[in-house]
């Protein structure tokens, strides 16, 4: 368990330096010189360090690096009840360790941090959706962010190479539906980390983020466990 925890660890302080390290530094694509990544390429970095960690830290924790998917593959029958504290707490200090270093860099020519890639609706979302869409976006998309997860490591050798390229594909395509809406969370670790250091709207918007992927991931689990599963799962889980 201490080597999963740091895996769990280090993975998700990854996801955040990666994903929201894109969003905060290289995203700006308004003004010159235009070299900004853009939302695409936020979406690709994200993808990436799933990707990346699923393949390098996968064979020791999972790779779950999220409060979410850990849930829910508890709901799902995939790991035990005595997996998911360790794993919340680790992933939830990794990602605040994440939000910490990409403060340092950030604020480091003298910039504020302004929205510093946290999750918000209304007003704080990149294209003004309310509550409820915001809501409905990430219980759905985590919902199916579960049921790839799920998919893919079913006990299928032929799958197996390939399940981490499937889930950072999947987190990559989530990321493109659903920036606009609410920054895409998806994952409490990364809303908790940005709001840590946002503080105000960030933390007083923020259960929507723990609240809406926990329970979009339950009835993801519970789903693919019911009715969809077919075969027992691989030895070696590789996902978020």
């Amino acid at each position: 368990m201490k080597k999963k925890f740091v895996a769990e660890f280090i993975g998700t302080f990854w996801l955040v330096l990666g994903g929201c390290g894109s969003a905060v530094l290289a995203a700006n694509f308004t003004s010159e010189p235009f070299i900004g990544i853009g939302l695409v390429g936020v979406s690709l970095a994200f993808g990436l360090t799933v990707l990346t960690i699923a393949y390098a830290l996968g064979r020791i924790s999972g790779a779950h690096l999220n409060p979410a998917v850990t849930i829910g593959l508890w709901a799902g029958g995939r790991v035990e009840a005595a997996t998911v504290l360790p794993y919340v707490i680790a992933q939830v200090l990794g990602g605040i360790a994440g939000a910490g270093v990409l403060y340092v860099i950030a604020t480091g020519n003298g910039s504020a941090i302004g929205g510093f890639a946290a999750n918000g609706y209304g007003e704080h979302s990149p294209g003004g959706y309310d509550m409820t869409a915001a809501f409905v976006s990430e219980f759905v998309m985590t919902f199916m962010f579960i049921i790839i997860i799920f998919g893919v490591t079913e006990k299928d050798r032929a799958r197996e190479a390939f399940a981490g390229l499937a889930i950072g594909l999947a987190l990559t395509l989530i990321h493109l539906i659903s920036i606009p809406v609410t920054n895409t969370s998806v994952n409490p670790a990364r809303s908790i980390s940005q709001a840590v250091f946002v503080q105000g709207w960030a933390l007083e918007q923020v259960w929507l983020f723990i609240a809406a992927p926990i329970l979009g991931a339950i009835a993801g689990g519970i789903v693919y466990k019911n009715v969809l599963r077919k075969t027992e799962f691989l030895p070696e889980d590789r996902h978020e």
